[in-house]
């Protein structure tokens, strides 16, 4: 049996990010139930020279955008598009002032996964070898698909979402390792 660069690439970037926004709904329940402000969780980091929770859950969903558009070798968005930051590396920019509560992360996720939605299986299959370039800080990365999806893409967008869950953890919010993987995806038999 083999596996699809499809199959490798946007059922895991989905179920990441469906599984992040099960994070922040609990994070919100949490807020309001013990009377303190959202905005103070998703201000939270783990250290002083790390992003905070917000900041992480836009990287892992323009992330998982970014990577699923270079494999499919479509076009990157408007390097002024503030909501696709981490699409443009390279161009240094902010990101949007407006995302500052819950409901506004929620539905950047679901602006991602939309994307990942819009994106046929055979746009990306067979893209193991299709050049991709990434710039960051002003120095172009090459690859070619399949090392840039297993050694770049995967494991950064794997990385935000579990800096989401662990700051969330350390701040308090009830989650176990079921809230970060989801339900268990069995075989029958």
């Amino acid at each position: 049996m083999t596996i699809s660069m499809y199959q490798a690439s946007v059922p895991v970037f989905r179920r990441g990010l469906t599984q992040c926004a099960v994070l922040l709904a609990k994070a919100e329940g949490h807020a309001a139930a013990r009377g303190f402000d959202a905005a103070i969780l998703l201000a939270s980091r783990l250290a002083p020279d790390m992003f905070p929770l917000a900041r992480q859950v836009q990287i892992a969903a323009d992330g998982a955008r970014g990577a699923a558009a270079r494999l499919a070798g479509a076009g990157l968005p408007d390097p002024e598009a503030e909501d696709f930051a981490v699409f443009n590396r390279g161009v240094r920019h902010a990101f949007p002032a407006d995302e500052e509560t819950f409901p506004q992360l929620a539905a950047r996720i679901v602006a991602a996964l939309s994307y990942l939605d819009s994106l046929a299986p055979d746009r990306i299959d067979g893209a193991e070898d299709r050049p991709v370039a990434v710039t960051m800080g002003g120095r172009t990365r090459h690859f070619a698909g399949l090392p840039f999806l297993l050694h770049y893409a995967l494991p950064n967008f794997h990385f935000h979402i579990t800096m989401a869950y662990a700051i969330l953890r350390h701040g308090g919010v009830d989650l176990g390792k079921q809230d970060f993987e989801g339900p268990a995806v069995y075989t029958a038999g």
